[in-house]
């Protein structure tokens, strides 16, 4: 587990134009536009509502608690697979802010994947955050858990309760160390789980995964990078590198912050700290160089 910090308020989505995630962090709007962003006419948008999405990676339109009128299609698939990653509606990321610790609600559609649980006691702001954005248990197919510590697990038999049909999934190498009321999926490196690809990044914990949409360029690096104020050193534009305090495998923690350099993310979302919201793959590109 990570050092304790002052909580700041929890931020959240409001708003995501085309192309653009919206992220609300200390009462700022930022964006991130995805990598592979394309604009779209009027007409395809009109084509898509009654086929479907394409492979654009363009965002969502309106509020982000506008639910589709069509649904998440059948590419959405809530179980894991090792073949590359498949067409989905453009992510929407809702940080839910709980103090020293984070977790994330990946919305597509009217579908969500939680990513980590927070501490003992946090369920109740995830089910607020799920209010937030117009949606609620029913919606979330996917618990998944960047790794096994307490600040990040914790709050995993209330999420697992209230969210009574979604699949749990962490990282092969935690699955055994991690208390689950229910079985939870081993999730190797290439895996892809509602449409987001898994990301093997051991090091801090032997299965630690994070979570990339390339589409978006969007990584939830969980408590393999760290972003400012997290109270990890070595801070390069707003990321720092694996907690050597909390890594006891740091050659390999090095070598997974390399790893999620070379996918070049323009977003990052953190375990601890403030997101980097965009402009993230110079900076970490360097921060791995002086690793």
């Amino acid at each position: 587990m990570c050092e304790n910090h002052q909580p700041d308020r929890r931020a959240f989505i409001r708003e995501m134009g085309k192309g653009v995630i919206g992220v609300a962090i200390g009462g700022t709007i930022l964006a991130a536009c995805g990598a592979s962003e394309t604009a779209e006419t009027a007409s395809t948008a009109a084509a898509q509502s009654t086929t479907g999405p394409t492979t654009s990676s363009a965002g969502t339109t309106g509020s982000a608690a506008a639910p589709s009128t069509t649904g998440p299609p059948t590419s959405t698939a809530k179980t894991a697979s090792t073949s590359a990653a498949v067409s989905a509606p453009s992510l929407a990321v809702q940080r839910v802010n709980l103090g020293f610790v984070s977790a994330y609600l990946l919305v597509r559609g009217t579908e969500v994947a939680i990513v980590d649980t927070g501490t003992s006691g946090s369920t109740g702001e995830i089910e607020a955050t799920l209010s937030d954005v117009g949606l609620g248990w029913a919606n979330v197919g996917n618990v998944i858990l960047t790794h096994r510590h307490g600040d990040h697990v914790g709050s995993l038999p209330g999420v697992a309760d209230a969210a009574s049909e979604a699949i749990l999934g962490t990282g092969a190498e935690d699955v055994s160390a991690t208390n689950a009321p229910r079985t939870i999926e081993a999730y190797e490196d290439g895996a892809v789980v509602f449409g987001l690809q898994i990301i093997a990044t051991p090091g801090h914990t032997p299965g630690h995964i994070a979570v990339w949409d390339p589409d978006t360029a969007i990584l939830v690096a969980g408590d393999a990078l760290n972003g400012e104020g997290s109270g990890v050193g070595g801070v390069i534009e707003g990321i720092a590198g694996p907690n050597p305090q909390f890594s006891p495998d740091m050659d390999g923690a090095i070598a997974s912050a390399r790893k999620m350099a070379a996918l070049a993310p323009d977003t990052i979302f953190f375990g601890h700290g403030e997101p980097k919201n965009g402009n993230a793959a110079a900076a970490l590109a360097a921060l791995a160089e002086s690793l």
